[in-house]
């Protein structure tokens, strides 16, 4: 009988062992899954840093926009800066201010024909409130934002001899991706409308997040409109794209 109770006493405290192993293997892989939910691979922390680098670059673009005749060079950089910064090429700040650089006679060429274009746009909305302008307003105003959203990452991705035309051109021919872009950017300026008279106290947040952060999603739609050009060899510049 005692040897009897012996066998069941230790047959009771190896099952009792091998639940308290059990509890504590099942809370050390809870705790290497929580690690691995922080690590900096995880969706979380890319995401995270993507956003941080975004509002950087928004930072940068604010800053070096403050002169207004420099917000064509800045949208250029800030294209550049967020797709290098997607595909993990160099830091942010270089990336910028070398684009900035390289691309500012072009890019502030640019923004003239564009900054002209949209004023008058904006006064032919405002001011001019005409029956048989309406048509005429609207194709004018789809053409604008056609090249708006293309040129700036042409500018900043490739070398080519008609930056300008190629812009238009990407608008018609990728006209899902043109809509795409245009949608993002309608739905931010929406939000900093709809902050200023509903919400005034979030209108800082989307100043800080700005275009900067849009840009990042931006860059997928563009890097797959572009994917069928960057490995092409070089052009003999006659307005042929290619790689910078």
């Amino acid at each position: 009988m005692h040897h009897g109770c012996v066998v069941i006493t230790l047959s009771r405290t190896w099952r009792s062992l091998g639940k308290i192993e059990h509890n504590v293997g099942g809370h050390g892989l809870a705790q290497r899954s929580d690690m691995k939910f922080l690590s900096p691979d995880s969706g979380l922390m890319r995401g995270w840093n993507n956003l941080t680098d975004g509002v950087w670059i928004n930072i940068l673009m604010l800053v070096t926009s403050i002169p207004l005749v420099t917000v064509g060079p800045a949208l250029t950089a800030g294209h550049d800066a967020a797709r290098k910064t997607l595909a993990g090429e160099g830091h942010v700040t270089t990336n910028y201010f070398r684009s900035f650089k390289s691309n500012f006679v072009k890019s502030t060429v640019q923004w003239l024909i564009f900054g002209v274009a949209l004023a008058v746009l904006s006064y032919a909305w405002v001011v001019l409130q005409i029956v048989p302008l309406l048509i005429p307003k609207f194709g004018f105003t789809i053409v604008w934002i056609m090249g708006f959203e293309w040129v700036w990452a042409l500018q900043a991705r490739f070398e080519n001899g008609g930056t300008l035309a190629n812009a238009f051109i990407f608008g018609v021919t990728n006209v899902a991706s043109t809509i795409a872009l245009a949608i993002i950017d309608v739905a931010f300026l929406g939000l900093i409308v709809g902050s200023w008279f509903y919400m005034p106290q979030g209108l800082f947040l989307l100043v800080v997040l700005g275009y900067g952060s849009v840009l990042m999603l931006h860059v997928p739609i563009l890097e797959h409109a572009f994917a069928k050009y960057v490995n092409k060899p070089e052009s003999d510049g006659r307005g042929t794209v290619w790689r910078k």
